[in-house]
């Protein structure tokens, strides 16, 4: 069976046989040339599952066929582009724009972190693109891919390794 889920603009994930519901960006697909920071799109590209972090408070550890960590009250990601750890995991405090991985929310207690302009970075041209939770009415992300936690768990224990995202 494949190891690679399939996303289409209609807010489907098809992975081995199944289909499930998920949440994208508020702007929509995005063909990935045309992708910008903070332009609320999902890139429309072939991106790697790099790992999966979780909040160990709340998740038990994830079956995964990837490296998983579990996040920490310190844990960010810096969303500047003119920052030189741009679309990097950082630790708060954090001078610069950012995002808190440990939320009150349970939007991220367990993210899949996906291979998106990370190798090697670009300036402007989106971070933090994840799998994470949905929000309980699939409301649209900031630009990532998001599950119904049973979802995203089945997803993960099932071997998924990459996502690709079809404009």
């Amino acid at each position: 069976m494949s190891d690679t889920a399939r996303v289409t603009p209609d807010g489907l994930l098809r992975f081995q046989g199944q289909v499930f519901r998920c949440a994208l960006g508020k702007g929509g697909v995005r063909r990935a040339e045309d992708k910008q920071e903070g332009d609320g799109t999902t890139p429309a590209s072939l991106m790697p599952l790099r790992r999966v972090l979780f909040r160990a408070d709340r998740v038990a550890p994830p079956a995964c066929a990837v490296a998983r960590e579990p996040l920490a009250p310190a844990d960010g990601w810096c969303d500047d582009p003119g920052h030189p750890d741009y679309n990097r995991a950082v630790q708060l405090p954090f001078t610069a724009s950012h995002e808190e991985l440990w939320r009150a929310d349970a939007l991220y207690d367990v993210i899949g972190v996906l291979g998106w302009n990370d190798q090697p970075v670009q300036r402007g041209r989106g971070s933090a693109i994840f799998l994470h939770v949905a929000r309980p009415d699939l409301a649209p992300t900031e630009g990532c891919v998001a599950l119904p936690l049973r979802d995203l768990l089945a997803v993960l224990a099932a071997g998924l390794r990459a996502v690709e995202v079809v404009a």
